[in-house]
């Protein structure tokens, strides 16, 4: 199985989880003499099987991530925190700039002038940049999560 495949099982698997959770909490309660929608024993066999299967293919994509190498030097884990953390400054900067372009007016001359303390011609190339090495990274991850195997 390539690790792709597994992503896509993960992803499957915790969907599958939080739409049980909704199935228990329906089936927590039911009033007197009525039955519930679902066994509440049966619901919890599916939760305890869901959930090793969760807990095995993350062992497995961690483990994966951990020992797949990148050109050479980092980690396929090291490469998914550093566009992580590109992700979060890309969001920062981006929230920073819409501040920033927010136009505001005096009523009176006599109100306080704000002035920004960004150029945000400055912050859009730094945003530009940002968001093409994030481009980048994400395009080998996806390059490597089709062509790695699972461990």
């Amino acid at each position: 199985m390539k690790l792709a495949e597994a992503l896509i099982n993960r992803s499957d698997l915790q969907t599958r989880l939080s739409q049980l959770r909704g199935r228990l909490v329906r089936s927590s309660k039911v009033q007197e003499d009525d039955t519930p929608p679902e066994d509440p024993k049966e619901l919890f066999k599916e939760l305890d099987e869901i959930s090793n299967q969760l807990i095995t293919i993350i062992q497995r994509i961690n483990k994966t991530n951990n020992e797949t190498i990148v050109d050479g030097q980092e980690t396929l884990s090291d490469k998914l925190v550093v566009r992580d953390t590109l992700i979060q400054k890309q969001k920062m900067i981006k929230d920073l700039i819409a501040e920033s372009s927010l136009v505001t007016r005096r009523l009176q001359r006599s109100e306080i002038r704000m002035v920004n303390t960004f150029k945000v011609s400055d912050l859009q190339k730094e945003l530009d940049d940002l968001s093409k090495q994030i481009r980048e990274i994400d395009t080998k991850i996806q390059e490597l999560n089709w062509l790695t195997e699972l461990l």
